[in-house]
């Protein structure tokens, strides 16, 4: 044939079509006979032919049959947190059966305290983005990808003019978390809160940086304690979703003349880490501190205790973000989904010590 690699050129002559039948019977876009799609691809798998170039294809069609999933923070964080891999599995699931390919970007520079987005987010080809995890106002990412002129899903953030979210009902879940934990008596309730938005810090919050919260999750999440009429006694706000920023937090609330007597974290990770930091400090769980999380994930390596949580549909809300795309590559413009959480009673909450 004069070439190494068998084109759809050759392909085409060996089934007796032409090329642009034969490109049809790939596209599967047309009409063409059954008979003739089946002969063009024995054609194809007696040349080793594995189907068109998908750059020309890409170019021809105008789209990349790529999808972007922007993660909320940087890419080793977030596979240590079985939420973001939960949504990210129901998420890429539901773009796999659309044919998409994923690109996956981190929210934020890979080092800290550096400013802009990832260079990907300018320049690489894609049909749609989603930013799946806790995006912020004013969301450096979400302004380049609109510059860029690319369809945008927000996954748990602030409403945007144009822009269909996915979020949960997280304050509805806190308000009632909070009011379960009024109910047993207490009055000192504190809060380990996921990230401000900005710089990452482990530190109690002060009236100052409260003006800063640029986070949805995090803001919702405070917000229902508004919503229960408790002002928390104190804010830490952590690094990051995880167990280590947990404890850090933990030792700040608990390790003090007059700790509070309920702890409410933003994430289950977070709870656990508090819940480690009371065992270390000597305290028992709830009797002497109640502990509370946000998510619903399993944690069997914190037995005997069971976590008191607010779970949430994460697979769900992965193939809600997934749908949505769908909706929007269709044309559409999809309303806003808003998935219900559901308050789960464990072991790590009571009655405050008397």
């Amino acid at each position: 044939m004069g070439h190494s690699r068998p084109t759809l050129a050759d392909v085409a002559g060996a089934a007796g079509v032409s090329v642009s039948t034969a490109s049809l019977a790939f596209s599967g876009a047309g009409p063409i006979a059954a008979a003739t799609r089946e002969r063009v691809h024995a054609a194809a798998s007696e040349l080793g032919y594995s189907g068109p170039n998908p750059l020309g294809r890409s170019l021809r069609s105008g789209r990349s049959g790529i999808a972007a999933v922007v993660i909320g923070d940087q890419l080793r964080r977030s596979f240590r947190d079985p939420v973001s891999v939960q949504v990210l599995d129901g998420l890429v699931s539901t773009l796999g059966q659309m044919g998409l390919g994923v690109l996956l970007v981190p929210g934020m520079p890979a080092t800290e305290g550096t400013t802009g987005v990832d260079p990907l987010l300018e320049t690489a080809p894609m049909d749609v983005a989603v930013l799946i995890w806790g995006s912020r106002e004013d969301d450096p990412a979400l302004l380049s990808l609109q510059r860029r002129g690319v369809p945008v899903v927000i996954g748990e953030g602030p409403a945007v003019e144009g822009v269909p979210v996915v979020g949960i009902q997280d304050r509805r879940g806190s308000e009632e978390l909070v009011r379960h934990l009024a109910d047993l008596g207490h009055e000192r309730i504190a809060v380990v809160s996921l990230p401000f938005g900005g710089p990452r810090r482990c530190a109690v919050v002060s009236p100052e940086r409260m003006t800063e919260l640029r986070w949805t999750p995090t803001k919702h999440r405070l917000e229902g304690f508004q919503d229960a009429g408790v002002v928390p006694t104190m804010v830490v706000e952590a690094a990051a979703s995880l167990v280590e920023e947990g404890q850090a937090a933990g030792r700040l609330l608990l390790d003090v003349e007059d700790p509070p007597t309920a702890v409410v974290a933003q994430s289950d990770l977070l709870a656990a880490g508090v819940l480690l930091a009371a065992r270390d400090l000597g305290m028992r769980v709830p009797q002497d501190v109640s502990v509370a999380g946000f998510d619903g994930i399993d944690l069997p390596w914190l037995a005997p205790d069971v976590l008191t949580t607010v779970a949430q549909p994460l697979a769900a809300k992965g193939e809600a973000l997934g749908q949505t795309v769908a909706a929007l590559l269709a044309g559409e413009q999809p309303e806003p989904a808003l998935l219900p959480v559901t308050l789960r009673t464990g072991t790590t909450t009571g009655p405050p010590r008397t």
